[in-house]
């Protein structure tokens, strides 16, 4: 027989580094979650993920255990990670332009894109790398980042 599940909690945490505090302690604590064992076993699996934020579905069963999914970080901080500033004196591009449309903050080349989107293939819902590709290009330019071959 299937145990009987009681919530199902969505957190993102830094790979690798996450902590009992907010928001990962509340959210499970109200659930009466042992927190510690949590953490520790998403550190444990997303090691290799060292600084990236790590989005995880927890599902939690009437008996206090709970199962994880670790999901691929989110496009956005993965597309700020390979994108090239335009500013000379920026190592990284901190955040998306506010205006898109009229202010760029950085350049993104198509083999990046192929790359996130070899990343993302399990959460994106396309059926080949060049639609996935495309995906990652819209959010892309709707960070202000502009895509160039």
């Amino acid at each position: 027989m299937a145990k009987q599940i009681i919530a199902k909690i969505k957190v993102k945490a830094p790979g690798g580094k996450a902590t009992p505090a907010p928001p990962i302690g509340p959210a499970l604590g109200q659930h009466g979650v042992n927190i510690g064992q949590f953490v520790s076993q998403f550190n444990d699996r997303t090691k290799k993920m060292e600084g990236v934020t790590c989005p995880a579905l927890i599902t939690v069963y009437k008996d206090k255990s709970f199962d994880f999914v670790v999901k691929s970080p989110p496009a956005a901080d993965l597309i700020k990670r390979a994108a090239k500033p335009l500013d000379p004196a920026l190592a990284l591009i901190e955040k998306g332009s506010g205006n898109p449309n009229t202010e760029k903050v950085g350049q993104i080349a198509r083999a990046e894109l192929l790359k996130i989107a070899e990343t993302k293939k399990d959460d994106l819902n396309a059926f080949n790398p060049d639609a996935a590709a495309e995906i990652i290009a819209g959010t892309a330019r709707a960070m202000g980042i502009d895509v160039v071959d």
